[in-house]
């Protein structure tokens, strides 16, 4: 892992695409908001909440070891999302 700043910037960046994902397919749709995409969304916003709070965790034995898997929670959160999305 490079850093604490490339990881929180790939935070953001993953939310964020998630994020505009389900904007598009709210404007794509409907024209506007659903229940199950606003659930999408409050989803990513508690995912992203959630990593943040664990990256910036200093209380950890091995701190490497919490960062990778901190990392691989984003892969796992990311991946459950898209496939909430792809159901939309």
């Amino acid at each position: 892992m490079a850093s604490i700043k490339t990881l929180k910037k790939d935070i953001n960046y993953v939310i964020g695409d998630l994020l505009d994902a389900v904007y598009i397919h709210e404007m794509t749709t409907a024209g506007k908001p659903t229940k199950e995409s606003t659930a999408v969304e409050n989803e990513c916003y508690e995912a992203f909440d959630e990593l943040i709070a664990k990256v910036n965790d200093k209380s950890v034995e091995n701190r490497a070891k919490h960062l990778k898997g901190v990392y691989k929670s984003l892969e796992d959160k990311a991946s459950a999302i898209v496939e909430k999305i792809n159901g939309l």
